[in-house]
C-alpha cells in the first residue's frame, strides 16, 4: 500500500507505522490505513500555503506557542476560528478584567422555534489561550488585519439541533462544581477554540487507564502539555504533534451523522470566508495565519486550503432574528462546568501558564490597557510587507510555499519522556500552603500532614511512572492525608487545591464595554457612593427624608429587584406597596456579582423602564396569561413605573381575560389583587378608573355564572370558591351601584348543590350573607352534625369550610368558634383524638392566613383568666329573655331610678338648677304620677311623643277629651307598652 507522498517529508515515518500495523495486526488492514492516514493529514496541512496553526481551547502549551510564532512570522491577516459576528466587540476585551465572554444573545427569535427563547452564545477568553493572544496581537499592531471566519451565532442554531446545543463537546469529566461562579454563563451555548478530546468513548478510556489518570485534563496535561510547553520544543514540533492528535481522534471518531455534519460544515465555512477575503483584499496567503482548533486543522472536506473547491458549499442566509452582542463576565469554574472538563483543570492551566512563561522567557501579548494585566513589554511592531497575490481571472495566484518543514514527529514519538527533576521547593511550598488554606477552613491539620502530603505526592508520581509529581497527583495526595470524615466548611480539600493552584478567577466587564442600560444604571446609582462594579455584598443605606435626591436611586432599586435574580437587589429595610412609600431604606447590593444578568438585561432596552414595561407587556399578552397575571402587572406598573396609561391599557386588557375564563383556579389571586388596586384607587384617585368599574361589574356577573359549576367541580378548591364568594360579597355594593342585580347572586346561590362537606358549609354561610337562612338554624345544623356518628368523622372538613367562609362572610367568627367550641366539648376522646390531626392540618393547610381572625374571636369571647374559666358559661349558652320578662324586670326594678333622688339631693338640685326646674321638692306626702296622670299633666310632651310614634289626632278624632289610661291601653296596646317602658326607665 503506497501513499501519494511516500517520497515526501515523512516517507521515513510512514515506512515505520506500516512495519509496526504489520507487526502488531498480522498483515495490512484498518490499522495500517488509519497510521498511515494520520501521517497524510499532517502532511496534507504542512503543504498548505496558508499556514495553519492548529490549537487546543485554553492550553498554555498552544498560548506560548502562539506568542512564540506571531513575534516570528508578524503575520498581515489573521484567521481566527470565532462567530463572525462577533468581530465588533473584540476591541473592548481592552476594558475587561479577563476571563470575560463574547456573547450574542436574541430575546425576541424569528425563524426558530419559540420554545428555544431566549438564544444565546457564548466564547470565553482566557489570558492563557492562544485565541487571546492572536487577538492582542491583530488588536495592537498597525498594518494587521483580524478576520473572524467561523459560522455566525445564527448559524450555530440553524445548523445544530436543540440536543446538542447544552455543549458541544463531550460529557464531563467531573461533577458540576458547588460554587455559584459555575453558572456565569447562564445556559448559553458555548463556541471553543479547539475541541480536542477523543470521540470513541473506548479509546478515552484507553488512554486514561493506560496513563494512570483519573480524567481527560489530567491525561492531557501529563502527555501533551508538559512535553509541547517545554523550552525545547519549537514551532514545527508543535505543529506536527497538534496536527497528529487531531487527525487521530477525528479518524476514530465515531459515526455521529449529525455532529459530523455540522463539523464538515464549519470548515467549509471558513476556509470559504478565507478565499472570499484572499480574492477581495488581494492579500498573499504566506502574509496569513489561519488559527483554528487542531480538529479541524486536519479536515478532509473538498473545500479544503486555497486551491479547494469554490462551487460546492452555499452559505445559507441569517433568520430574521435580531442579535444583541456585549462581553459578560466569566470564570474558571464556568469554563469548566460548560466544556466538561475537570474541575480546577483551567485555574492549573492559568498557573501552567506563567510557569511557562518563566521558563521559556516568551513575551506574550496583551492589549493595551487592559485590566488586571501587567503592562506588555512588546512593542507595537507592523506587520512585515508581502507581496500582494496577484488576481487573474477572479483565480487567486499562490507563489510557491515556503520549503517544508523538516520530520520533528518521528523523532518526537521515539523520544522517551523527558524527566524534570523534581521541584522541591515547588512542592514543599504546595504542601505548606494547603495545610494552612485547610486550618483556615475548619480541618484538624498540621506540620505532620504537610510533611505526609509532601511524600504521598512523590508516591503517587512513582506508582504513575512520572518524574515529578503533577498538580493532579499534589491534589490526591492531599485529599488522602488531610480529608476526614466530614468537610467541616464549605470547600472540601479538593476544592482548596483548586484554589491554591490559582482559584477560580472571575472576569469582570469594564464601564466603557457596559451596554447603555448598565452604565444608565450605575449613573443613576451614583448618589449611594458604591463600588458598584465590585464582587461581593454591599450595604447601601437610603434616608429620604434628610436626602431627597436618593428618591430616584430607590426606584431603580426596587425596578432592578423586580428585573433581575434573586440576590442582585435584596431590601433589608423598607418595602414598596400600593399607596406607601418608604422614608428609610436598607439594601444588600450585589451588582458586580451580577454582571451577567445586568449585561443581558442591556440587550432588551436602553433603560429599565423600557425593559420592565415590555416584560410586564409580555407576560400580559401571553397566550397562557391568566387574569391574575395580568393584574399582577398592572399593579407592578403602578408600583414601579407609576405609569396610569399603561396601568389602563393592561386593566382592560386584564377585562378581555376574564371573560374568556372558564375554570375558577386564579379567583383567590383576583380578589386580593383587585382589593388591593381598589383601596388604592378609592384613597389616591377622585374618581375610579373605568377599567376597574367594568372589571367589577363584569367579574360579579361572571363568578355569578361559574358559581354552580364550581361548587360540583370535584377539582375546585374550597378555597377557590371561597375566594369567588369573597369577590361576590366584598365588591357587591359596587356593583349594584353599576347596574347590576343581586337576584343574580341569589339564583346561583340556590342552584347550588355541593357533595364535599366543606363547600356545604361554605353554601351555608352564603346563604347566612344573603338571609335566606338564619343564624339560629345555621347552629341547630352544626349541632346536628355532631349529633349523627356518621357524619362526625367528616365534621374537620365542616369546620375547613366554615373557615374559609371567613372569607366572604367574616361575620360569622362567632359561629365558627361556637362550632369549634361545641365539638371539643361534646365529642368524647374517643371520637376527638383520632380525626383532631385531620383538624389541624386541615386548617393549617387550607385556611392558614384566615386564622388570626378565628384567634381574635375566640379571644373576645372566652374569659380573659383562667380562674373564670370555670364558672363561665358561653354566650351561645346562655337562654334568651323574653319581652315579658324584661316588662316584668323593668317594673320591679324601675323605682330604683325615682328613689336615687330623694336619697342625693344636692346632686338633684344640681341637676335641676342646670334645666331651670324652680318648681322645688314634691312634699313627701304627695302621691306621685303614674304613666297616666302624666299623660294628662303634660299633653305636648304626650303630642310630640304620639307623633314620633304616629298617633297623630288620637286625642280630638277619637276622644274629643283626654281618655283615660285604660282606654288608650285597650285601643292602642303596642304604644302604650312603648310609653310605659320609656316612662318607667326614665
Amino acid at each position: 500500500m503506497s501513499g501519494p507522498h511516500e517520497s515526501g517529508t515523512f516517507a521515513p515515518l510512514r515506512g515505520q507505522l506500516r512495519e509496526a500495523a504489520a507487526t502488531f495486526a498480522g498483515g495490512p488492514d484498518a490499522l495500517e490505513g488509519i497510521l498511515l492516514g494520520m501521517v497524510d493529514d499532517v502532511d496534507r496541512a504542512l503543504r498548505e500555503p496558508l499556514e495553519i496553526f492548529p490549537v487546543c481551547h485554553h492550553s498554555p502549551a498552544s498560548a506560548t506557542a502562539m506568542a512564540r510564532r506571531l513575534r516570528e512570522k508578524q503575520p498581515k491577516v489573521v484567521y481566527l476560528e470565532l462567530c463572525e459576528d462577533m468581530a465588533p466587540l473584540l476591541t473592548e476585551l481592552r476594558n475587561c478584567r479577563l476571563p470575560v465572554a463574547v456573547q450574542a444573545f436574541a430575546g425576541d427569535v424569528d425563524g426558530f422555534p419559540q420554545d428555544w427563547a431566549p438564544l444565546s452564545v457564548v466564547a470565553p477568553i482566557t489570558e492563557a489561550s492562544a485565541e487571546y493572544q492572536a487577538v492582542a496581537y491583530a488588536l495592537d499592531t498597525p498594518g494587521v488585519e483580524l478576520v473572524l471566519v467561523d459560522r455566525s451565532a445564527d448559524h450555530v442554531f440553524q445548523w445544530d439541533t436543540r440536543g446538542e446545543q447544552t455543549r458541544e463537546g463531550a460529557a464531563r469529566d467531573t461533577d458540576p462544581p458547588a460554587e455559584a461562579e459555575a453558572a456565569l454563563h447562564g445556559e448559553a451555548v458555548g463556541v471553543e477554540l479547539g475541541d480536542l478530546r477523543p470521540r470513541f468513548a473506548e479509546l478515552e478510556e484507553h488512554l486514561l487507564r493506560h496513563g494512570k489518570v483519573r480524567h481527560w485534563s489530567e491525561w492531557w496535561h501529563q502527555y501533551v502539555e508538559v512535553p509541547l510547553g517545554d523550552s525545547t520544543a519549537d514551532h514545527d514540533t508543535y505543529r506536527q504533534v497538534m496536527l497528529l492528535v487531531g487527525s487521530l481522534f477525528r479518524r476514530l471518531a465515531p459515526g455521529d451523522g449529525d455532529r459530523v455534519r455540522v463539523d464538515e460544515d464549519r470548515e467549509r465555512y471558513m476556509w470559504t470566508r478565507m478565499r472570499e477575503h484572499l480574492e477581495a483584499t488581494g492579500t498573499d496567503p504566506a502574509d496569513c495565519l489561519y488559527v483554528c482548533g487542531a480538529f479541524h486543522a486536519v479536515s478532509r472536506v473538498e473545500e479544503f486550503g486555497v486551491h479547494g473547491g469554490t462551487d460546492t458549499f452555499t452559505i445559507s442566509p441569517r433568520t430574521a432574528t435580531t442579535w444583541q452582542y456585549g462581553l459578560i463576565p466569566s470564570s474558571h469554574a464556568a469554563i469548566e462546568a460548560q466544556f466538561g472538563l475537570a474541575a480546577g483543570s483551567v485555574s492549573i492551566a492559568s498557573t501552567e501558564w506563567a510557569k511557562s512563561l518563566k521558563r521559556t522567557r516568551v513575551r506574550p501579548y496583551r492589549l493595551a490597557g487592559q485590566a488586571g494585566a501587567k503592562k506588555s513589554a512588546a512593542k507595537k511592531t507592523p506587520a512585515k510587507k508581502a507581496s500582494a497575490a496577484k488576481v487573474r481571472g477572479g483565480e487567486v495566484t499562490v507563489p510557491a510555499p515556503e520549503s517544508a518543514a523538516a520530520d520533528r514527529l518521528s523523532g518526537f514519538l521515539r523520544r522517551p519522556p523527558v524527566l524534570d527533576g523534581l521541584d522541591e521547593a515547588e512542592l514543599l511550598g504546595w504542601s505548606v500552603d494547603i495545610v494552612r488554606a485547610a486550618r483556615r477552613n475548619g480541618y484538624l491539620a498540621s506540620t505532620a500532614d504537610a510533611i505526609a502530603v509532601f511524600e504521598t505526592s512523590v508516591l503517587l508520581a512513582g506508582m504513575r511512572d512520572r518524574a515529578k509529581p503533577t498538580p493532579y497527583d499534589f491534589q490526591d495526595a492531599a485529599v488522602t492525608c488531610i480529608e476526614k470524615d466530614a468537610v467541616p466548611g464549605r470547600r472540601d480539600v479538593r476544592r482548596l487545591v483548586e484554589i491554591m493552584m490559582g482559584g477560580d478567577r472571575i472576569g469582570q466587564v469594564g464601564y466603557d464595554a457596559l451596554p447603555p442600560l448598565a452604565r444608565d444604571v450605575h449613573d443613576r446609582l451614583a448618589p449611594l457612593g458604591l463600588k458598584l462594579q465590585q464582587r461581593g455584598v454591599q450595604r447601601a443605606l437610603l434616608d429620604m427624608a434628610s436626602r431627597p435626591e436618593l428618591e430616584a436611586c430607590s426606584g431603580v432599586l426596587w425596578m432592578l429587584r423586580r428585573l433581575m435574580p434573586h440576590g442582585a437587589a435584596r431590601p433589608i429595610m423598607g418595602e414598596r406597596r400600593l399607596g406607601e412609600r418608604s422614608i428609610q431604606e436598607s439594601w444588600d447590593l450585589a451588582l458586580g456579582t451580577h454582571q451577567r444578568a445586568l449585561i443581558e438585561l442591556g440587550y432588551e432596552g436602553v433603560s429599565i423602564e423600557q425593559v420592565l414595561e415590555q416584560r410586564l407587556r409580555r407576560d400580559a399578552y401571553a397566550p397562557q396569561a391568566t387574569t391574575a397575571t395580568v393584574l399582577a402587572a398592572v399593579e407592578d406598573t403602578t408600583l414601579y413605573l407609576r405609569s396610569r396609561r399603561l396601568a389602563d391599557e393592561l386593566g382592560t386588557h386584564a377585562l378581555k381575560v376574564l371573560a374568556t375564563e372558564r375554570s375558577v383556579d386564579g379567583a383567590p389571586e383576583v380578589l386580593r389583587r383587585v382589593r388591593g388596586l381598589l383601596a388604592y384607587y378609592r384613597t389616591s384617585e377622585p374618581v375610579l378608573p373605568s377599567w376597574i368599574e367594568s372589571f367589577v361589574k363584569t367579574g360579579y356577573a361572571h363568578y355569578c355564572t361559574l358559581l354552580p359549576m364550581a361548587f360540583r367541580d370535584e377539582d375546585a378548591t374550597v378555597g377557590q370558591v371561597a375566594a369567588m364568594l369573597g369577590f361576590l360579597f366584598s365588591m357587591e355594593s359596587l356593583a349594584l351601584s353599576l347596574g347590576c342585580d343581586r337576584a343574580q347572586l341569589e339564583l346561583a346561590v340556590a342552584q347550588s348543590h355541593p357533595e364535599e362537606p366543606s363547600k356545604t358549609a361554605l353554601l351555608w354561610a352564603a346563604q347566612v350573607q344573603l338571609g335566606t337562612l338564619s343564624r339560629a338554624e345555621l347552629r341547630a345544623r352544626c349541632e346536628a352534625l355532631l349529633d349523627n356518628p356518621l357524619v362526625v368523622p367528616a365534621y374537620p372538613r365542616y369546620l375547613s369550610g366554615f373557615v374559609h367562609a371567613l372569607e366572604p362572610v367574616p361575620g360569622l367568627a362567632d359561629v365558627v368558634v361556637e362550632a369549634v367550641s361545641n365539638a371539643f366539648g361534646r365529642l368524647p376522646d374517643a371520637v376527638l383524638l383520632p380525626w383532631l390531626p385531620l383538624l389541624i392540618t386541615t386548617l393549617r393547610s387550607g385556611a392558614a392566613e384566615l386564622a388570626p381572625l378565628l384567634i381574635r374571636e375566640a379571644g373576645r369571647i372566652f374569659p380573659g383568666r383562667l380562674a373564670a374559666l370555670d364558672t363561665w358559661i358561653p354566650p351561645w349558652r346562655t337562654p334568651p329573655a323574653t319581652p315579658a320578662g324584661r316588662r316584668t324586670q323593668s317594673a320591679e326594678h324601675g323605682r330604683q331610678g325615682a328613689a336615687l333622688v330623694p336619697a342625693h339631693p344636692a346632686t338633684c338640685d344640681a341637676v335641676a338648677e342646670l334645666l331651670g326646674c324652680t318648681q322645688g321638692w314634691t312634699p313627701a306626702d304627695v302621691p306621685l304620677p303614674s304613666g297616666v296622670g302624666l299623660l294628662t299633666a303634660y299633653p305636648a310632651t304626650c303630642d310630640a311623643v304620639a307623633e314620633l310614634l304616629g298617633c297623630d289626632g288620637v286625642w280630638a278624632a277619637a276622644y274629643g277629651s283626654a281618655p283615660s289610661g285604660a282606654a288608650l291601653t285597650s285601643r292602642h296596646p303596642a304604644t302604650a307598652t312603648a310609653l310605659e317602658s320609656l316612662l318607667t326607665t326614665a
